[in-house]
């Protein structure tokens, strides 16, 4: 899955791709690199960010989803709101990337039912603004496990069928790093749950922290790729279905690598359980 941010605030790139030209051209080219999901947003969800209005998010990733989609790319709409969610959809997209696991607006699993689409339900605590003031669990394993659980009862009961939910454990989200690492070290607990997960790591604070200097200064986030790129390969070995990247290129052939090692492993000593 290929990010394109059409904001002028994300983390990584902001501003980079703020117009929807821009922003077509880089879904292009993340395409061209093997993305098979392009992941269009417009609400940065970075720690502090503030939300756009409504009016303005649609104008942000409307465009770019007809265009993206009349050139016949799978696009997915990285939205809280039940509103964009349903222009979104009918504008092209196919999936619903729903980073509040239909906690920020619940109607929003109706529409996606609605339109048959796909739904990934990410574990979410609060917007971005004040996010890190809910980062406190007794057993974060356990307790994302299960409101990752409620996620996905409530997404069945909209109308939402089962084959069609992924579900995303939120890394960076109301979580600190040493959260992060636990819940990675966690992946076949959450896929316990019987679905696909969807793991967004690309170029987040704690592997900054990971990689910080002998001075204990983070790695900037240009330079944190290499980084994301190993995870990639981690996360196709532990099995799971899809990664979120901004650079897709070394990623792909991570993804590769890491299937075949995972192929390799089964082959030797039988399917993981």
């Amino acid at each position: 899955m290929g990010v394109v941010n059409v904001t002028p605030d994300s983390f990584s790139d902001g501003g980079r791709w703020a117009e929807p030209a821009t922003a077509v051209e880089h879904g292009r080219r993340l395409r061209a690199q093997g993305a098979d999901i392009l992941d269009v947003g417009g609400e940065s969800t970075r720690p502090g960010a503030t939300r756009p209005v409504v009016a303005e998010e649609l104008d942000r990733v409307v465009p770019v989803i007809e265009q993206l989609a009349a050139e016949g790319a799978c696009v997915s709409v990285d939205t809280m709101r039940a509103e964009v969610a349903d222009a979104a959809l009918a504008a092209g997209a196919v999936i619903v990337n729903d980073v509040s696991g239909g906690l920020a607006d619940p109607e929003i699993l109706a529409v996606t039912a609605a339109h048959d689409a796909g739904y990934v339900a990410m574990h979410w605590r609060a917007h971005a603004a004040t996010m890190a003031n809910h980062a406190t669990y007794d057993d974060v394993v356990a307790e994302v496990r299960d409101e990752l659980a409620a996620r996905l009862d409530d997404a069945l009961a909209a109308g939402i069928a089962a084959d069609r939910v992924v579900l995303d454990p939120g890394i960076g989200f109301a979580k600190t790093a040493a959260h992060n690492w636990a819940l990675l070290g966690a992946l076949p607990e959450l896929a316990a749950l019987g679905r696909p997960l969807l793991l967004g790591v690309s170029r987040k604070a704690f592997l900054g922290a990971a990689l910080a200097d002998e001075h204990g200064t983070p790695r900037p986030v240009d330079q944190r790729d290499d980084a994301t790129t190993a995870l990639s390969a981690l996360a196709a070995a532990a099995g799971v279905w899809c990664v979120r990247v901004h650079e897709v290129a070394a990623s792909r052939d991570a993804v590769r690598v890491g299937a075949r090692w995972r192929e390799a492993q089964d082959a030797a000593t039988g399917p993981a359980r």
